[in-house]
């Protein structure tokens, strides 16, 4: 087993390993095929055997197919495995169509997901984002709710403000905060950032590449079906501009024999000890790359041209990121 760093989720929460396994993917989460499940679980064994423990999932992706695909792959080492649940999101026909984060709707959704995941305990439950529908502190104090039936060991939260993120914090203490982060996404180094470091919340950081687009690899065009089309980010004169400044990081990736991807990780990694890279997976041949990702060394002229290049506002368009 590789000796994979680890991270603390929170002032007092639990040491899991400092990369973490996304198993979204590995379902259909936008209406497309889904992937091969042997694949897909042979991907989470040997991430597991790799020492990657925190494995993140969400009751929505693939209409619960997620958790019964990882239910699956950790049965006989449910120890081997820190299991991170989003809820609250709404889909039909693979497309969302709102938020339910009632009370009654969370204790009904925890029972869907212990079930299919095969377990008696959740160990990191979050919403996966606030929509101002139901009031932050029933939200919280209801999953606090769960943690004292047993069904929940910490808390999490994903994709809120600093202020929300305070909020949180003052009902229940929040172990880590789940939000999107890339050297395309900056926009949380304003306050968020600094607040979960404040509050000691450990951050984990998913879209690491940009939705592909830090891989150095982007398809172009993108095909009609690809769902990045609706993005500005990946329109037009838009495109053109970001591309360029991935040009800036797959020449520093090449001068150092790693790849751009690795490079992405890398600066993510780098940014506190506090932050996880969450890496989204569905085959076991992406599994050495990323985690030799964590060992990769960033000089500080490195460090300062990719910060350059990719200061707030430099990449051109929005995604999903931008709300």
């Amino acid at each position: 087993m590789k000796n994979i760093p680890t991270i603390q989720l929170g002032q007092r929460g639990p040491s899991v390993s400092r990369l973490g396994l996304g198993c979204m993917r590995m379902s259909s989460i936008w209406g497309g095929a889904t992937p091969d499940e042997t694949e897909s679980l042979a991907t989470i064994q040997e991430a597991l055997d790799s020492g990657i423990n925190f494995l993140n999932t969400g009751d929505f992706y693939g209409a619960g197919h997620n958790e019964l695909l990882i239910g699956r792959a950790i049965n006989g080492r449910r120890d081997d495995a820190f299991i991170s649940v989003k809820f609250g999101a709404i889909f039909h026909n693979g497309q969302p169509i709102g938020m339910d984060l009632r009370p009654v709707s969370i204790k009904n959704f925890i029972n869907y997901s212990l079930t299919r995941l095969g377990i008696d305990t959740i160990d990191l439950y979050q919403p996966s984002r606030i929509d101002n529908s139901v009031p932050l502190e029933d939200i919280i104090g209801t999953v606090a709710d769960l943690v004292q039936e047993g069904k929940v060991r910490y808390i999490g939260v994903s994709e809120i403000t600093a202020g929300q993120l305070r909020r949180a914090h003052a009902v229940h203490p929040i172990s880590a905060l789940e939000i999107g982060y890339s050297l395309a996404d900056r926009q949380i180094e304003r306050d968020l950032l600094p607040t979960a470091a404040q509050l000691g919340i450990a951050v984990v950081a998913f879209a690491n590449t940009a939705e592909g687009l830090l891989t150095g690899d982007l398809p172009v065009p993108l095909a009609p079906n690809d769902y990045r089309q609706v993005f500005s980010r990946f329109q037009g004169d838009n495109l053109r501009h970001n591309l360029e400044k991935v040009d800036v990081l797959k020449q520093i990736a090449r001068d150092k024999g790693c790849t751009p991807t690795q490079l992405a990780i890398a600066w993510v990694k780098e940014q506190g000890k506090q932050i996880m890279p969450l890496v989204s997976m569905s085959r076991r041949s992406r599994l050495p790359e990323n985690i030799a990702a964590l060992d990769l060394v960033i000089t500080s002229d490195e460090m300062n041209l990719l910060n350059t290049t990719f200061a707030i506002g430099a990449i051109r368009g929005d995604t999903y990121l931008q709300r």
